[in-house]
């Protein structure tokens, strides 16, 4: 009360307050924060291992590329399955995933529902993927579905094996494939390139031997290892309910060893594991499944999302208090709205959140002579700080799969990335579906439509130049001399002091000069005049000054007022 704050005993107080309180009382107070075992959970997926407990681990391939181009087929014949032949319409409408031995090495497949929902799952965080198989029927050659799933798979970062199946057809022309391919930005090894193609065939089984060869060669490569000594960590592929078995959740482990009788939360569910059972072999069961093995569990209260991390803890209370925590958040989240999306307009209000150096563009055009104009007019928006990159640039309207990957490359975890690369779709001359319309005002993607080339250059420059990191430059203000020195227990130093030049402003910051020396800036923590808090204080007039974090102003002290002003910058 004697600070002048109207607290009673239930009020809570900050951090500054209690210790003024701490003191005046002469007590001494530990201040402890709660803590974070969802944090601390995350954080230690995200911690490096000691290479000493890194062990290698099968890479973990997943198959894209065109409808009915044989994705499901070709991984089929590897299998030694006939899961195509089940499905409406020959279209995969489920996520498998698998695991087979080649030569005593291990290798795990997943098959997903064309790239969107394997865009999607990245877009929460669960990039399970090591190596992306582009499947390329050898009669159609490239398609607007293949140029999208080339673009996911580059946004993934991820190395990248073409399988240019269907060959045993008669007519096929490879050399035009390879032309497209290259075209692309895929030059093919037997050009030269960096980009294996293997030649297939699911019908006949040719060259299947020869992809596995090429996967494991290229996992040999980058030497994908994890740590199966520690607690399972993972990501949820799919879950389902089945009478009698309860919620089946179809996991892959990254890392760790995942056994019977684990508690473990993922997302909002939580439970001990009953049992795992084989993905091929839904009557083999497994005691234990180490990284980048593939299990259905039973044993969660409730059915996780697609994409959804699972994490193993000690305590089946601890899991439930995390994945209540969780799905409180979640329900706020739903009721108080989504984040502002990431817009052209708001890149420079975000710069004091996020270090953005990368603005991502998908770019839809009627013909490809708009395509290559608006690229030649890009070129010229070079900087060394900020860069435009193109994820995808194709003929056609915007489509549903371009929001996906636009939310997916907008939404990469930040824990993982550390800064966010916002991604805007621009339509020239194109417009958007409905359903693309629909999913970006649920993402928040924005969608930009223009049909004069100028404006669209126009409008980047200003997003890059919004995204540069603004000048500081240093604005005088005014001088004070120290005159008087009042020492408050409950709030520390104040300064008495008289205006010698200028005007000083409360939101400002003082050098203090002792003896013609700086000894130290620090900005303004109040400004009053008499008692009153004062805005500003004009030459010749006294005033209470209060520096943030500095107490040891003595009386003849000059106090140089002055501001930092961000002046914008352009190219």
């Amino acid at each position: 009360m004697g600070a002048g704050m109207g607290v009673n005993i239930n009020a809570e107080l900050d951090l500054e307050t209690a210790e003024l309180l701490a003191v005046e009382f002469g007590l001494e107070i530990d201040f402890r924060k709660p803590i974070d075992r969802e944090a601390q959970l995350l954080a230690t997926t995200e911690e490096e291992e000691n290479p000493e407990d890194v062990k290698p681990r099968p890479p973990v391939i997943t198959f894209l590329g065109h409808v009915d181009h044989g994705k499901t087929s070709l991984l089929d014949r590897i299998l030694g399955l006939d899961v195509v032949s089940g499905e409406k319409g020959g279209i995969t409408q489920h996520i498998r995933a698998y695991q087979i031995e080649k030569d005593g090495q291990a290798i795990a497949f997943v098959d997903t529902p064309g790239h969107e929902a394997f865009t999607a799952m990245r877009a929460r965080g669960a990039n399970v993927t090591d190596i992306a198989v582009l499947v390329v029927a050898a009669d159609d050659g490239v398609m607007p579905q293949t140029e999208e799933a080339i673009s996911h798979a580059r946004a993934a970062g991820v190395p990248v094996v073409v399988a240019l199946n269907k060959i045993d057809l008669p007519g096929v022309n490879v050399q035009r494939v390879y032309e497209q391919l290259a075209a692309n930005e895929l030059l093919p090894s037997e050009w030269g390139g960096d980009i294996e193609v293997v030649k297939t065939s699911a019908a006949t089984g040719q060259g299947v031997d020869d992809l596995l060869d090429t996967l494991l060669t290229v996992a040999e490569l980058h030497e994908y290892g994890a740590n199966p000594d520690r607690p399972a960590f993972g990501t949820c592929l799919e879950s389902s309910l089945h009478e009698g078995l309860g919620v089946v959740a179809k996991v892959l482990v990254q890392s760790g060893t995942l056994r019977v009788g684990d508690v473990v939360v993922c997302g909002t569910a939580y439970g001990r594991v009953k049992a795992m059972y084989d993905t091929l072999n839904s009557r083999k069961r497994h005691a234990e499944a180490g990284p980048s093995t593939p299990v259905n569990l039973t044993g969660l209260n409730e059915a996780p999302g697609a994409g959804d991390r699972f994490h193993v803890v000690s305590e089946i209370a601890e899991a439930r208090a995390i994945a209540q925590r969780r799905a409180d958040e979640a329900r706020e989240k739903s009721l108080g709205g989504t984040a502002a999306p990431v817009t052209l307009e708001n890149l420079f209000d975000r710069l004091g959140q996020e270090e953005i150096q990368t603005l991502n563009i998908i770019l839809r055009a009627d013909v490809r002579g708009s395509i290559e104009a608006i690229r030649k007019e890009l070129t010229k928006l070079e900087h060394p700080e900020v860069q435009i990159k193109i994820l995808q640039a194709t003929v056609g309207g915007v489509t549903e799969a371009d929001v996906h990957l636009a939310h997916a490359t907008s939404s990469q975890d930040a824990a993982s990335q550390g800064t966010r690369s916002p991604t805007v779709i621009i339509g020239f001359n194109v417009v958007p579906d409905e359903g693309a319309r629909l999913l970006a005002d649920q993402f928040g993607v924005q969608i930009r439509r223009y049909d004069i080339i100028y404006q669209v250059a126009d409008d980047l420059r200003a997003a890059l130049e919004g995204m540069l990191k603004p000048e500081k430059r240093e604005s005088e203000l005014g001088r004070a001399l120290v005159q008087r020195i009042f020492q408050i227990s409950r709030l520390g130093t104040i300064a008495g002091c008289r205006v010698l030049a200028g005007t000083l402003e409360r939101d400002a910051r003082a050098r203090v000069i002792r003896e013609s020396r700086v000894i130290g800036e620090y900005p303004l923590d109040s400004l009053k005049r008499e008692k009153d808090d004062a805005r500003e204080v004009r030459e010749g007039l006294e005033c209470g000054i209060k520096l943030r974090g500095f107490n040891d102003l003595k009386e003849g002290d000059i106090l140089e007022v002055y501001k930092v002003e961000e002046v914008a910058r352009t190219f």
